[in-house]
């Protein structure tokens, strides 16, 4: 049943018409579901669970952050689990109460936004491992890759924040319509980036394993280059980088599909969908980017000035490890970038 149909009818049977009209006054003891801003109540475990682990990662990767130094990854990440952890409570609350607009419009907005920052640290990741494997057989610079996802994830970032806000506090049809077909439009966008950013991973990949003679051998030849390089921990790293890749796509192409039948559509009102193809692909994400976070990697070598010295040879990871000891740093977490 339409929403629309709903209100009739209620209209019909004398329903109090203080509570049509402002849906913010009902609870769930005067008011049908229909009213409510989506049309289920929220499952207090699943978005407290969601809320923890979120809640959880936040602390690790700012932990991870301090001690590694990783501080653009770090930002973005703590951009992201932030806007997760306040979407979610934002959920919790709706569950006594799914009829208020403003926790409605809170999480909205926020869970919307939020892969955006995932997306930035996956597009900084990249550069680094153009570096471990060769700046000669990319197709860009490095840095070229970086400048130019993240300008496309900030152009997709801004249409969504505008297009949800828009949507949220319309008080006609028209322009609540408006806002949702801003907020696809920044979805779209961002499905875009990462199909062309994926393809050239790909192509990248390929570049790699041409030049070594296959996979196996490309790995091979990256401990001969770098015997002092934690190669396993990169590619379980790369692995991550893929899966978080992955699943923020998925969640992506599905929030597209959701918003094209607007917030009264079916994908919108079901709950298990929304769990399991926006909390879960998220959650996914995020653990793989947390679990193997570039720090065990890289150590204190993130930076591009920083990460171009240490792979430039043996020599050069002895210098570096050299400066973290004079500045005050303990050898153990210095040395964590040259061992496995």
């Amino acid at each position: 049943m339409s929403r629309n149909q709903t209100l009739t009818e209620l209209i019909q049977s004398g329903f109090n018409l203080t509570l049509v009209n402002n849906p913010d006054l009902c609870t769930l003891e005067t008011c049908p579901l229909d009213l409510a801003q989506v049309h289920y109540v929220p499952s207090l475990g699943g978005n407290a669970f969601y809320l923890a682990l979120f809640s959880l990662l936040l602390l690790l990767q700012l932990a991870f952050g301090f001690r590694f130094r990783t501080w653009s990854f770090t930002g973005s990440m703590f951009g992201g689990l932030v806007l997760e952890v306040i979407g979610y409570a934002a959920r919790v609350q709706m569950h006594d109460n799914p009829f208020k607009s403003d926790p409605f419009l809170m999480y909205i907005i926020v869970l919307t936004i939020a892969p955006c920052f995932f997306a930035a640290a996956i597009y900084l990741s990249l550069s680094r491992i153009i570096l471990v494997y060769g700046e000669s057989i990319a197709r860009f610079k490095p840095r070229t890759y970086t400048v130019i996802f993240i300008c496309c994830d900030l152009f997709s970032l801004v249409l969504q924040a505008i297009g949800g806000a828009l949507a949220d506090t319309a008080d006609t049809r028209s322009v609540q319509q408006t806002g949702i077909d801003i907020m696809i439009a920044g979805l779209s966008f961002q499905v875009v980036s990462l199909t062309v950013f994926m393809a050239l991973c790909a192509d990248y990949a390929w570049a790699v394993s041409k030049k070594g003679g296959g996979l196996r051998n490309s790995r091979r030849s990256l401990r001969a280059k770098l015997p002092d390089f934690p190669a396993g921990k990169f590619h379980l790293f790369i692995g991550a980088i893929a899966l978080a890749t992955l699943t923020i796509y998925i969640r992506s192409c599905f929030r597209v599909a959701e918003l094209q039948e607007g917030f009264n559509g079916k994908l919108a009102n079901d709950q298990v969908t929304f769990m399991v193809l926006e909390g879960a692909m998220v959650a996914t994400a995020s653990i793989a980017l947390t679990a193997l976070h570039p720090g065990f990697v890289f150590g204190k070598n993130w930076s591009m000035k920083r990460a171009r010295a240490a792979l430039s040879g043996p020599s050069a990871v002895a210098k570096m490890e050299s400066d973290f000891e004079m500045g005050g740093a303990s050898p153990a977490g210095a040395a964590v970038a040259d061992r496995k």
